[in-house]
C-alpha cells in the first residue's frame, strides 16, 4: 500500500498546525461559528445534533494494522468506544469534542492518515473496489490509479471550492462493487482492441434528491492522459456548475441540463487544450506509485482445501469469502451487521482485534467496503478457520454478506442534523425479523439500504429494497422503494406508494419479500423477479 513521502508528511503536518490554531481561535471567540464552519468542514469536522462528528479518510478503502489500531484507540480516547464505517470507505466518530479535534488529527498524522477533503465542496475520498489487488476477476489493480488521482486532487487550487462536493470511483473489473456509475465521475479500467489498458469515463451520476446514472462519455482514455481527462471533466463543471442553488449544483444536473453530448463536446475541447499545455504527470509517477501496490509474498503451493466440517464455519465461507487470484488464498469479509446491531459500527476492541488479525493473517492489510464491512484481502485457506473462530468470539463472525441482514444504513436522526427520520432502529428491526425462522436464508441475495433523509447517504435509491425516511407533519415516515441496483446492472428504485410508520415499514418489507418467494423462478434474485413481474404485484400485497 502507498506510503507517505516528504510532501505528504509536510502537507498533513501543516494542516494539523493550521487547524489547531483555527480551533483555538474558535474556542476563545476570535472566530464565529459562521467563520469557522468552512475551515472545520475542510478538515472533516461536522456539527451534528449532539456533538461534533469527525470523518477520517481511508483512501480507496485500504489501510494497514497500525492505522486500524489507531482508529480503535481514537474511538476509546476521544469518542464513546466505537467508530462508524461509512459507504465512502471512511470512518466517522460521532461524539467528538471540539477542543480534542486537533489532537485527533495529530494522532492520525502519526500513522499517515488525515481527515482532509472528507467534507466541503471539493473532491472527496476516492473510492474503489474493496477486493482490488486480490480479486481473480480484475483486469489490473485499480488502486494505483486511485492514488494518482488522490495526489492530483489533494489541495488542487482550481478545485478546492467547487459548486458542490465531488466523488470519484475507480474499478477494474466487470463486477462493480463500488457503485461506479452513481458517482460524479466513474472510471472503469479496460483494454482496447490493441490490448492496451486505458480508462472508460462515466460522468454525471449521483444519488440525493435527484438520483441519476452516469452516462459514458468516453470509451477509452490512454493511461498517460488519465489525469488530464479528469481535469477536463472538472474544469467544464467548475465553469458552468450552478453556484446559486445548492440543489442544482452537482455535476449530474449540469450533464442532464445541457445534455451528455454537449457536455462531452466541451470536455473534449478542454482536453485538447490541456494536452497542448503538457499538464499530465509523467508516466514515471504512475510507475512509482504502482511499486507500492506490488503483491505480498504469497506462499507458493499453499494448501487449496478448506476443512468445512464445522457447519457454522462452512456457512461463513460460502457467504463471506470470495475467490482470490492466488491459489491457496481467499478474500474474507467481516460483516459489521450482527443481528440487531447497528450497521457499520465496530467497538474499539473489535477494531483493534481486526488490526491484530490482519497483521497475523492478511499481510498487514485491511479494506473498508462500500457496504460498511471490513475485508481481509489475502488470507491463506489454511488459516481461515482460526481467523473465523477469533472473529466469531468477538461478535464478528456473522455470515450474512449480501443478504437482507447486510443492511447499508446512514446514522439518521439519532445523530445527523440533516435527517428527517431514524435509520438505525429500522435496520435493527428488519435484521431481527428476518433472522427468525431461516427467512434470510430462503430469500438469498437482497441488497437493502436505508437513508434517513433525501441526501441518500444510505443509498436507498440503489437498493433492491430501499427505505427513505421523511418528515410527515412532524412525524417520522418511511417510503419504500423497489428495484434499485448499484452494481454493473445499475438502476434506480421506484417508490411503491404512501409511506409507513416504523413498524409498518418492517411489515411492508416482509410483504415484498413474500411476493418474491411466491413468484420467483429458479435462480432468480429478488431484483430479477422484480424486473420480470414489475412493481404492481408488490404494491398489491403491500397496500392490501
Amino acid at each position: 500500500m502507498y506510503k507517505y513521502d516528504q510532501y505528504d508528511h509536510a502537507m498533513v503536518e501543516a494542516r494539523v498546525a493550521e487547524f489547531r490554531d483555527q480551533t483555538r481561535r474558535r474556542l476563545d471567540g476570535s472566530l464565529t461559528e459562521e467563520q469557522f464552519r468552512p475551515l472545520r468542514l475542510m478538515n472533516g469536522l461536522y456539527l451534528q445534533l449532539h456533538a461534533y462528528m469527525l470523518r477520517v479518510a481511508v483512501p480507496y478503502g485500504t489501510l494497514n494494522s497500525r492505522q486500524m489500531r489507531m482508529l480503535g484507540d481514537i474511538a476509546d480516547k476521544y469518542d464513546r468506544g466505537y467508530g462508524h464505517f461509512t459507504t465512502r470507505q471512511n470512518i466517522q466518530y460521532n461524539w467528538i469534542k471540539l477542543e480534542d479535534a486537533p489532537d485527533i488529527l495529530a494522532d492520525l498524522a502519526t500513522v499517515e492518515m488525515h481527515a482532509i477533503q472528507t467534507s466541503g465542496n471539493c473532491i472527496r475520498n476516492i473510492s474503489s473496489d474493496q477486493y482490488a489487488g486480490a480479486a481473480a476477476d480484475e483486469l489490473v489493480d485499480p488502486r494505483p490509479y486511485a492514488e494518482l488521482l488522490r495526489q492530483w486532487s489533494s489541495f488542487h487550487p482550481e478545485f478546492t471550492y467547487l459548486p458542490r462536493k465531488f466523488k470519484i470511483a475507480v474499478i477494474a473489473n466487470e463486477t462493480d462493487r463500488a457503485a461506479m456509475r452513481l458517482h460524479d465521475i466513474g472510471i472503469k479500467l479496460v483494454k482496447n482492441d490493441a490490448g492496451e489498458v486505458g480508462a472508460r469515463f462515466y460522468v454525471g451520476g449521483g444519488m440525493g434528491r435527484t438520483p441519476m446514472i452516469a452516462p459514458m462519455i468516453r470509451e477509452f482514455v490512454p493511461l498517460d492522459q488519465l489525469v488530464t481527462y479528469a481535469e477536463a471533466c472538472l474544469r467544464v463543471y467548475n465553469r458552468y456548475g450552478r453556484r446559486d442553488n445548492k440543489y442544482k449544483a452537482r455535476i449530474k444536473i449540469l450533464v442532464h441540463e445541457i445534455g451528455a453530448e454537449e457536455y462531452t463536446r466541451q470536455v473534449e475541447e478542454e482536453f485538447a487544450h490541456l494536452l497542448g499545455q503538457g499538464v499530465e504527470p509523467p508516466i514515471a509517477e504512475l510507475e512509482r506509485i504502482m511499486a507500492f501496490f506490488a503483491d505480498p509474498p504469497f506462499e507458493a503451493g499453499a494448501a487449496g482445501e478448506i476443512d468445512r466440517s464445522d457447519p457454522d464455519f462452512a456457512l461463513w465461507v460460502d457467504r463471506n469469502c470470495h475467490e482470490h487470484k492466488q491459489a491457496g488464498y481467499v478474500i474474507a469479509t467481516v460483516s459489521l451487521k450482527p443481528v440487531g446491531g447497528i450497521p457499520g459500527d465496530a467497538s474499539a476492541d473489535q477494531i483493534r482485534l481486526m488490526a491484530d488479525l490482519a497483521k497475523e493473517y492478511s499481510f498487514d492489510e485491511l479494506r473498508v467496503t462500500h457496504a460498511q464491512n471490513i475485508v481481509f484481502p489475502h488470507v491463506r485457506k489454511a488459516d481461515l478457520y482460526t481467523l473465523w473462530q477469533k472473529l466469531d468470539t468477538a461478535g464478528l463472525g456473522t455470515a450474512n454478506l449480501d443478504l437482507i441482514g447486510d443492511i447499508i444504513a446512514c446514522p439518521g436522526l439519532d445523530y445527523c442534523s440533516l435527517a428527517n427520520a431514524r435509520s438505525i432502529p429500522i435496520a435493527q428491526k428488519i435484521s431481527e425479523r428476518f433472522a427468525q425462522g431461516g427467512k434470510e436464508d430462503a430469500i438469498g441475495e437482497l441488497k437493502l439500504k436505508i437513508s434517513g433523509c433525501i441526501n441518500a447517504c444510505g443509498h436507498h435509491h440503489a437498493g433492491h429494497i430501499g427505505i427513505l425516511g421523511v418528515d410527515k407533519k412532524g412525524v417520522e415516515n418511511y417510503q419504500l422503494l423497489l428495484g434499485g441496483s448499484e452494481a454493473e446492472d445499475t438502476s434506480l428504485g421506484r417508490i411503491t406508494g404512501p409511506g409507513f410508520d416504523e413498524d409498518g415499514i418492517v411489515d411492508a418489507v416482509e410483504k415484498a419479500t413474500d411476493v418474491y418467494l411466491a413468484q420467483r423462478k429458479d435462480g432468480e434474485r429478488f431484483l430479477d423477479t422484480y424486473r420480470r413481474i414489475g412493481i404492481d404485484p408488490f404494491k398489491e400485497a403491500i397496500y392490501e
